[in-house]
């Protein structure tokens, strides 16, 4: 079991960690191109190529989706709550406490975890998630926002038609579909690297906080998490991928929304930080756990 979990985790934070050293080395890496690239064609391509061709039961990705939203909602009230008692600003908290990082580091875990069922399953919880981060994680930071702001992203249509076309039975031409397949490759490696990069460049204030926060947040998402799987009677692969989306650390794009409309943008830093070191600690003891 431990080097199973070893053989999961390791090429996650390696890559992180060439993304870590070349930004300490001082080397250019321009991250708002890099994650646009990643964001707008090839995460998009690997949603669809994933998506279209595995065989599982449209059902159950439904139903994965109505858990994943059930989850959001949960981790929303039960973050809330954390942050009004704490005596936080929601403004700068709340947000980061409830949208963890399903796209860099929880899509390659589940992928290594479960293989390509796993990768699925946890895209279907990543574009629940980036649904409502594009719409109410918004809404939190600048007290504004769009629905029409989620589905302008390539990633919801990708999946959409990713399913579709796996319950329909279709195929692209073999010349496409190759195609799709070697640009999606790239995004798994792609986003960890950056998120290596993000975190080598952040500074860290107020560490107490973001300790106390971070495991608050650890907490609160994994218990939200074993209840949704409860009540959905999710098990296997789907329970799994669920699970892991959900104890994810900050998200970088929490930082990044926090600097764009100024809200404490150095606490959020710090959050991102220190939650994807406990994420060293925490990952692995969760798949230990969960296979």
């Amino acid at each position: 079991m431990f080097l199973q979990v070893i053989e999961i985790v390791t090429p996650v934070f390696a890559l992180a960690l060439i993304g870590y050293v070349w930004r300490r080395l001082g080397l250019a890496f321009d991250i708002a191109f890099v994650s646009r690239i990643a964001m707008q064609v090839s995460v998009p391509a690997l949603l669809f190529s994933v998506l279209s061709r595995i065989e599982v039961d449209p059902k159950a990705f439904r139903d994965l989706a109505l858990a994943s939203l059930a989850l959001y909602g949960a981790i929303t009230v039960a973050s809330w709550a954390l942050i009004r008692g704490a005596g936080l600003d929601g403004r700068v908290y709340l947000a980061p406490v409830i949208f963890g990082n399903t796209g860099n580091v929880g899509l390659p875990i589940a992928l290594f975890a479960y293989g390509e069922p796993g990768l699925a399953y946890a895209m279907i919880v990543f574009a629940v998630m980036a649904a409502l981060s594009f719409t109410i994680g918004i809404w939190m930071v600048t007290g504004k926002g769009s629905p029409m702001e989620a589905l302008k992203q390539p990633i919801f249509h990708a999946a959409a038609l990713g399913i579709l076309f796996a319950s329909q039975g279709w195929h692209l031409p073999t010349v496409v579909d190759e195609t799709l397949t070697l640009v999606g490759q790239i995004a798994i490696p792609m986003m960890l690297i950056t998120l290596g990069v993000a975190v080598a460049q952040l500074d860290v204030r107020d560490v107490g906080r973001a300790l106390w926060i971070s495991l608050a947040k650890a907490g609160l998402c994994a218990l939200a998490a074993i209840t949704v799987v409860g009540a959905f009677g999710l098990e296997g692969a789907p329970a799994g991928a669920l699970i892991i989306q959900a104890i994810m650390p900050v998200a970088v794009t929490n930082y990044l929304l926090a600097t764009r409309y100024d809200a404490q943008p150095d606490a959020v830093a710090g959050l991102v930080v220190v939650s994807t070191l406990l994420s060293v600690l925490i990952l692995p003891l969760t798949l230990a756990a969960l296979l």
